[in-house]
């Protein structure tokens, strides 16, 4: 019999248009492609077109180097124009240059020097990258890529998936259920609240988030401006640095060796990935509400549940996220556990893990897409929780307990031994609203408060969740 695996096939490597090797770029393109803009190579390549061009401006507008005058409006704009413009064929022209530099940050270099004499400037071309090491453009463009990931594409998708659950939260406020504390029936609370408590977990990291400080610097080779004071010894390079960076919308770092710290990194992607611990709780516990029919799965038309179980409609949303969510926070943690460590004033560590930023976001956004899709198909089955209440009277042991005791404090006689007395009635069994009224009326209570126990049930023994859902608008 001949070898299968001896069959010559069409390498699917060669296949054009290119194939993606990862998910993200293929079957998921479409929930993470806002992030191409942001923490692809061609957006870093965009992004570093994007310092080297401000900062040769930032220099002739503020007449740091002697005989570098101030660009007319229209030459500004027209080097602008450089990363306005920057598409396919600039990621092309990019690649083949750097395949002679093999150099990225040198071959942005040479891409924005091939164009100052269309504009008049080809004078100033020793001014692009003036006193700057790759790094001085490397963590600001990644400073900016990151901010704008965040700002415009991550944080907004977030808000919005907290935004489903919060609404969702306040629609089941009133909807009692039972609670389950180590997967025993406890004490009931709402639906809404309990929602509510997700919302206000992921929020308060959310909020975080959206306080990131995105540091940067551009004080040359090992942060000392040696080069700049060598050359130009009169300027206050400390001010024409700052301002630059501020003048990008990013935070100045007045002290660093070769890179900038990235501790900020570190503390985005700890914050970040904290959410995404959080977000992969409420899948499993959504996940196991579904299990037990507290929530109802919306089909799709069309859709199949299962290869040969017609009958099923599988929490894969939630499934998809919990995987994607494990997969992000172990790129994340990763990122922020090693990117604070560099050997004495510079090792290329940071650079490989830098390029692996987008991958950890990609697979958050998938999941935060696929826990808002997976809500869009959910029912709650009111029915299911009002039952599954009605079959637990046990849980208003804890009620009654507290009521004789809050009655032997007051003085009311036979209250003795409240948690005994209820141990032995309910611990590992079962009671109906029946005998749990029964109970109530043999105590001995005073009238108000056996009229008050025996008018509570499990569905009414909820405290003031419904009002503790107020706090979201707070």
């Amino acid at each position: 019999m001949a070898d299968s695996s001896s069959t010559p096939r069409v390498s699917l490597a060669a296949v054009t248009p290119a194939i993606a090797l990862g998910p993200l770029d293929g079957r998921y393109r479409s929930a993470t492609a806002p992030l191409v803009d942001y923490l692809s190579e061609a957006a870093l390549n965009r992004d570093r077109t994007h310092v080297e061009v401000e900062w040769l401006i930032h220099l002739t507008s503020n007449a740091v180097l002697p005989g570098a005058s101030p660009l007319s409006a229209e030459q500004q704009a027209q080097l602008r124009e450089i990363v306005s413009g920057f598409d396919g064929n600039s990621v092309n022209e990019l690649a083949e240059i750097e395949q002679v530099t093999v150099h990225d940050v040198k071959a942005v270099e040479y891409y924005i020097g091939r164009r100052l004499a269309a504009i008049g400037i080809e004078n100033l071309t020793a001014l692009v990258h003036f006193g700057c090491t790759s790094e001085d453009i490397n963590n600001l463009s990644y400073a900016l890529g990151v901010k704008g990931a965040v700002e415009n594409v991550w944080l907004p998708a977030a808000r919005k998936m907290v935004a489903q659950i919060a609404a969702m939260a306040e629609a089941t406020r009133a909807v009692p259920m039972l609670s389950r504390t180590h997967g025993q029936p406890a004490t009931p609370t709402t639906l809404g609240k309990e929602l509510a408590v997700t919302v206000h977990r992921l929020t308060r990291q959310l909020d975080r988030v959206a306080g990131t400080e995105f540091l940067g610097k551009i004080n040359g080779a090992t942060g000392t401006y040696a080069a700049h004071y060598a050359s130009v010894p009169n300027a206050d390079w400390q001010q024409v640095a700052k301002s630059f960076v501020e003048g990008l919308g990013l935070t100045w770092n007045p002290l660093t060796t070769q890179i900038e710290s990235h501790d900020w990194q570190a503390e985005l992607y700890a914050d970040m990935a904290r959410f995404n611990r959080i977000l992969h709780n409420f899948c499993t516990d959504v996940w196991s509400y579904i299990s037990i029919g507290y929530f109802a799965q919306v089909p799709v038309a069309g859709a199949t549940g299962s290869s040969t179980m017609p009958h099923k409609v599988n929490p894969i949303r939630f499934e998809n996220a919990e995987a994607n969510l494990e997969i992000s926070n172990g790129l994340l943690d990763t990122l922020a556990s090693t990117l604070v460590t560099s050997r004495w004033q510079r090792d290329l560590t940071d650079s490989s893990s830098q390029r692996n930023i987008g991958v950890a976001f990609g697979h958050s956004l998938l999941a935060i897409s696929n826990v808002a899709k997976g809500l869009e198909r959910l029912n709650v089955a009111e029915d299911v929780l009002a039952a599954d209440l009605d079959t637990n009277w046990e849980v208003l042991g804890e009620a009654i307990q507290m009521v004789m005791r809050a009655e032997a404090i007051a003085g009311a006689p036979g209250m003795e031994n409240p948690y005994e007395r209820l141990k032995e009635l309910t611990r590992g069994n079962r009671v109906d609203a029946e005998r749990m009224k029964e109970f109530v009326s043999g105590l001995g209570l005073p009238a108000e408060a056996e009229a008050r126990l025996l008018a509570l049930t499990p569905a009414k023994y909820i405290g003031i969740a419904e009002d503790l859902v107020d706090h979201l608008q707070k």
